[in-house]
């Protein structure tokens, strides 16, 4: 008979955490007991998990007697505040937040690109960042074959990047724009409905933005490339669920599109879409509920005189494989 586990969903009421208890069962995930934590004002409300209802409970300090794995998704300050409780009763967290995703004793894992990492842990290991996840599922096996030496992104971010209160706000706002009510911003620093705003998260005086700077650090930190180029500019715009991207990735030895289409589709975790004849190519309405990455438009980079640059276009589900589905498979790891 297989080990069954206690897990715990800490945030078990946020989008992410209502996918991670999908995904838990959508996957068969070996759970004996499983516990929904949740803050004060969550207590007593009743998630279905395999047609069992379950009450969420308070998130305490005392809330890990017993469990195995701790599924975080409630928030920085919220692992920090937890980690210690968590480590203390022999529990291994797992945490959605950006909280200790750049300690050196914590690993940040992407099953798809650097499982091995996962060996390191001390009772704490880091999902990465939603876009960094989407994006590495698709450069890791090209870089693998080739060897990655400068990236550069623009991200098209969706508002379930910022959480159910970022999905509501597009849908309330489109009614408003529609129905021409007043507006005003709560979610974001401007209007997202039929808008972009090229800027996600706080600036730093180097002119990018946290998220940009995410992308560059993580990116380092899961490939063990130190001095990797990278980057990026993160776009939020008016789409409910998955992040695209459009990636340029300049390689050490040349790469061709019929090698880097023969290298993806091998891949785990990648789904190539490439037909743009037949208008065929990734969208975040077919990435939404996808596991896989969306990978498509790849095609060589013509601004150079060698064939080391690549461009490609991916999509990928940000709530689950850019979170709950990520946090999933590596307790499946464990």
């Amino acid at each position: 008979m297989s080990k069954e586990y206690n897990v715990a969903v800490a945030g078990a009421t946020g989008a992410v955490g209502i996918e991670m208890i999908r995904t838990l069962e959508k996957r068969n995930f070996p759970v004996r007991n499983l516990h929904l934590l949740a803050s004060s004002r969550s207590v007593g409300k009743i998630l279905t998990y395999k047609d069992t209802e379950i009450a969420v409970e308070e998130l305490t300090e005392k809330s890990f007697h017993n469990i195995d794995i701790a599924l975080f998704s409630a928030g920085a300050d919220i692992s920090r505040q937890f980690r210690q409780a968590v480590v203390d009763s022999g529990a291994v967290m797992i945490d959605n937040s950006s909280a200790f995703r750049m300690e050196d004793d914590v690993p940040l894992v992407v099953p798809e690109v650097n499982p091995e990492d996962i060996r390191k842990h001390n009772r704490v290991i880091a999902n990465p960042n939603c876009s960094t996840i989407i994006m590495l599922v698709a450069v890791a096996p090209l870089h693998r074959a080739k060897r990655l030496k400068r990236l550069v992104a623009a991200t098209y971010q969706a508002t379930s990047g910022a959480g159910a209160k970022g999905m509501a706000e597009l849908e309330l706002q489109t009614r408003q724009v529609l129905d021409n009510e007043e507006i005003v911003p709560k979610a974001f620093a401007h209007r997202i409905a039929f808008n972009l705003i090229p800027h996600i998260d706080k600036f730093y005086d180097n002119g990018y933005t946290r998220e940009e700077l995410k992308m560059l650090f993580e990116s380092r930190k899961m490939l063990h490339l130190p001095k990797l180029m990278v980057s990026c500019t993160c776009v939020r715009v008016p789409v409910i669920r998955a992040h695209s991207e459009a990636l340029n990735l300049e390689f050490e030895r040349e790469i061709t599109p019929v090698e880097a289409r023969e290298i993806l589709t091998a891949a785990p975790g990648v789904t190539v879409i490439d037909d743009p004849a037949a208008n065929v190519y990734p969208m975040p309405v077919d990435a939404s509920g996808q596991d896989n990455v969306l990978v498509g438009r790849i095609r060589q980079d013509i601004s150079r005189h060698d064939r080391r640059g690549l461009d490609i276009f991916v999509s990928g589900d940000q709530v689950l494989k850019g979170a709950a589905l990520n946090a999933v498979q590596i307790a499946e790891l464990l």
